[in-house]
């Protein structure tokens, strides 16, 4: 193995652990030290490879960028189903994220902890809402379509929040989150024809 490739390994299994440390312990555990620890190598070798914290942590939250991406992708398949019924797909593989890997869905949306500006991390993240916009388009033709997806993302995230935290089920009395984003589809789209 040359050097370019142990270089291009290590910057990989840097990037690795990080996704496996923020999956089963959470965003805030993500240091330097911590991830160097786990992957075997000295403290200071990330920054060989991530000059800041930022930047390692905006490595890793592309890949959950990247996977959600593609949860939606294989949901949303070739595009025959109606706009509504894939807002509908949509919601549920982005509620569905949330809940089953939270400590990636945080960091994920932590834009004060990421450099998004940098690799490629807005170019992974920015698709997802292109198709929420896409969709939210042929939905509803005549609203501004930006700015409807922006809401109905905002309104996902706020149930993925907080149904994480316990408030909605509190609240609502709900026991499936299904119903929370009927209603929220239902309030930026209009109620569906039946």
């Amino acid at each position: 193995m040359n050097e370019n490739e142990a270089d291009t390994g290590l910057r990989a299994r840097l990037i690795e652990v990080g996704v496996d440390l923020v999956s089963t312990a959470g965003a805030q555990v993500l240091t330097l030290r911590e991830i160097a620890r786990r992957a075997g190598v000295s403290h200071g070798a990330p920054r060989r490879y991530f000059p800041t914290h930022l930047e390692l942590l905006s490595a890793i939250a592309r890949r959950g960028f990247a996977d959600l991406g593609a949860r939606a992708t294989e949901a949303l398949g070739d595009g025959g189903a109606s706009p509504r019924a894939r807002l509908t797909t949509l919601g549920r593989v982005y509620l569905d994220f949330a809940f089953t890997q939270p400590g990636m869905y945080e960091l994920m949306f932590r834009h004060d902890l990421l450099e998004s500006g940098k690799l490629g991390l807005r170019e992974t993240s920015l698709p997802l809402f292109g198709v929420l916009v896409d969709l939210v388009g042929r939905a509803r033709p005549e609203a501004d379509a930006a700015l409807v997806a922006g809401a109905l993302w905002a309104n996902l995230h706020g149930i993925a929040q907080l149904w994480g935290w316990g408030s909605l089920q509190l609240a609502t009395g709900a026991t499936d989150f299904v119903p929370l984003l009927d209603a929220a589809l239902d309030a930026h789209l209009g109620p569906e024809e039946r």
